[in-house]
């Protein structure tokens, strides 16, 4: 426990120091961390705890440069999708939104090679997309504990500053974080344990607050965008493996590849049910195929399954789709031998 605390604290302490520099991202470095530590559902709980103290130090230090006009837009629609998303937080694997997140984050990578003047021409968007931005945004810090590097893109898109970003990302952060910690607490998920790595996470955010406001004069406002664009990257990509690789695992997903005559032969195992992909060198075609129980089969060909697996000592069944057609293999091992019928 105690060695996991030190962990967490250099973890956090160097990934709110990273986030003073590039808007952001402290929370999707951290999720991945606090993982290994914690149960999936209780990581948000510990995540907003550190990052709920994080927007009451930058709004006390950057207070005069919070854009008001953004929070009253954003804020409103976010208070029921935080709900919504803690809600569902009990219900659905957050590995499956770490995943489409990392995929969102990774579309930044074009953003980085665009000039600094396609940027401002960009910079302005009708304010009804706050409303939307903001259920969005709830929704997600619901659901993951995480939200402020996801949307840096809309906040630079609408032409604030460097530090009106972080001022206005603060404010319109602090009251979800408040509201999904109670909801946290009433669905079971504040432990001691989760409270303890949350206060560590907190101690990192205050540390990085300071550190905001003594680096923050130093960045130009391009270098600022341009690092923040690297930093969702960088984040979409360490999400999308740490991600894929949990869904591999969890799934027991296993892939194999097979030269046959006259094609190849792809095998996928996803859980226990096995899908197979054949391609034919002579005539270009796709088959895929996946194993099926006799109750899958339509009437009339369970009864000429039974017909043709009279005795035999083991039956195997694929359901066959391809091109313009649709049909079921049946494998019938009978005295050592292996025939092969398409029904």
């Amino acid at each position: 426990m105690i060695l996991s605390g030190i962990v967490l604290f250099v973890c956090g302490a160097l990934a709110f120091a990273l986030s003073a520099v590039c808007g952001g991202g402290a929370s999707f470095i951290l999720i991945p961390i606090l993982g290994l530590l914690l149960p999936g559902a209780q990581v948000p709980a510990a995540l907003s705890i550190g990052t709920a103290t994080s927007s009451i130090s930058r709004i006390a230090v950057f207070y005069k440069n919070i854009r008001w006009e953004i929070v009253t837009r954003f804020v409103p629609p976010a208070i029921p999708a935080v709900w919504l998303g803690a809600w569902l937080l009990t219900y659905i694997n957050p590995i499956y939104l770490e995943l489409i997140l990392g995929v969102f984050l990774l579309s930044n990578l074009t953003l980085l090679f665009k000039s600094k003047d396609k940027n401002k021409a960009e910079s302005k968007m009708p304010k009804w997309v706050l409303f939307v931005i903001g259920f969005v945004a709830g929704f997600v810090s619901g659901l993951t504990g995480a939200v402020g590097l996801l949307f840096n893109r809309f906040y630079l898109r609408y032409g604030l500053s460097k530090d009106e970003i972080v001022a206005t990302r603060a404010a319109n952060e602090l009251l979800l974080h408040v509201i999904k910690l109670c909801l946290y607490a009433s669905f079971g998920l504040l432990t001691i344990k989760v409270i303890g790595f949350g206060v560590i996470v907190a101690i990192a955010a205050i540390l990085s607050s300071v550190l905001v406001k003594r680096i923050l004069p130093y960045i130009s406002e391009n270098l600022f965008q341009k690092t923040g664009y690297g930093a969702m990257v960088v984040s979409g990509l360490f999400m999308f493996l740490n991600a894929s690789s949990n869904v591999i695992s969890q799934n027991q997903m296993q892939m194999s590849y097979k030269p046959v005559e006259e094609g190849l032969e792809t095998k996928m195992q996803w859980r226990q049910r096995t899908f197979e992909v054949d391609f034919e060198y002579d005539d270009g075609s796709f088959e895929i195929e996946h194993d099926i129980k006799m109750a899958d089969l339509p009437e009339d060909k369970q009864m000429k399954v039974k017909q043709l697996s009279q005795s035999a000592d083991k039956v195997l069944l694929e359901e066959v789709y391809g091109i313009n057609k649709h049909y079921y293999e049946v494998y019938v091992y009978k005295a050592g031998q292996l025939s092969k019928y398409d029904i």
